[in-house]
């Protein structure tokens, strides 16, 4: 029994765990739905996640080894080329995945209980997850098979395959509102970025290029993504150009942009 005089009782903030539990559990069904559906009804699944950059990466060790004795860096072109491609398609795949978020989950998002960054953050979990695992499969392969005379540092590594997924989510939740408004520029956007494998060092070394194009690149974010790679592998390579802070701010931009444009289109979006 309580008097007037008694302070009032605390309140448990139960329902304050409500929306972040049902949060979780939402990201994880998005999720597991996104395997099923991406890697599940197709022959071989994941066998070509793998297969798509090992191919990539094939082609190119074939190419420069016929036409050159050494590549840019150390003495092996399969560590050279995969220690450039595999953070771009990190970039490339998570950008792509996250951009169709919207689309991909229109359905669910019916339900109250879904929202628009349930989709975009289901959809780049388990895009950065399925390439960590394809990089670290190839790199492997590459680093058991051959001698590649190299030290690998893994934090500069980890680094730049953040750098990469954190530029890729950044740069999908921008796209995400065109992609959802105007299916043709999906097709636009894919054609703009195709020349981005020669213009952010991935074949050929940022250091080499006469300037002024050196430094007109360098604003290209992807070139700081593919030079941190690098360090990683070459102990002595330093890369004076590198900036991760410039990378990260804008991938934190286009994230910010993207998500505030998203929210104030939203229900435009759902009505489509």
């Amino acid at each position: 029994m309580t008097t007037d005089t008694d302070p009032p009782p605390k309140l448990i903030p139960v329902r304050a765990h409500i929306p972040r539990a049902a949060s979780l559990r939402t990201i994880a069904a998005l999720i597991l739905r996104e395997m099923g559906a991406t890697y599940g009804r197709s022959p071989g699944g994941y066998i070509w996640a793998v297969l798509e950059p090992a191919l990539g990466l094939l082609l190119l060790v074939i190419i420069f080894s016929a036409g050159f004795r050494s590549p840019p860096l150390g003495t092996n072109f399969a560590i050279f080329y995969a220690s450039g491609l595999l953070p771009f398609f990190m970039f490339v795949t998570t950008a792509t995945k996250v951009q169709q978020a919207i689309n991909y989950s229109k359905q669910l998002l019916a339900y109250p209980r879904v929202t628009f960054m349930d989709a975009l953050l289901a959809r780049f979990i388990l895009s950065v997850l399925t390439q960590l695992m394809v990089s670290a499969l190839l790199l492997t392969i590459i680093l058991v098979m051959f001698e590649t005379r190299t030290v690998l540092r893994i934090s500069t590594l980890l680094n730049a395959y953040a750098m990469a997924a954190a530029l890729g989510f950044g740069i999908g939740v921008l796209n995400c509102l065109m992609v959802s408004r105007h299916a043709l520029w999906q097709t636009v956007w894919s054609v703009i970025t195709r020349p981005l494998i020669l213009l952010s060092g991935v074949i050929f070394l940022h250091d080499r290029i006469p300037e002024p194009y050196r430094d007109w690149l360098a604003w290209n974010p992807l070139v700081h993504v593919v030079g941190e790679a690098r360090r990683a592998f070459y102990y002595s390579y330093v890369g004076e150009y590198v900036d991760p802070v410039y990378t990260y701010g804008v991938a934190l931009i286009c994230a910010v942009a993207g998500l505030l444009l998203l929210r104030s289109y939203y229900r435009d979006l759902m009505e489509r």
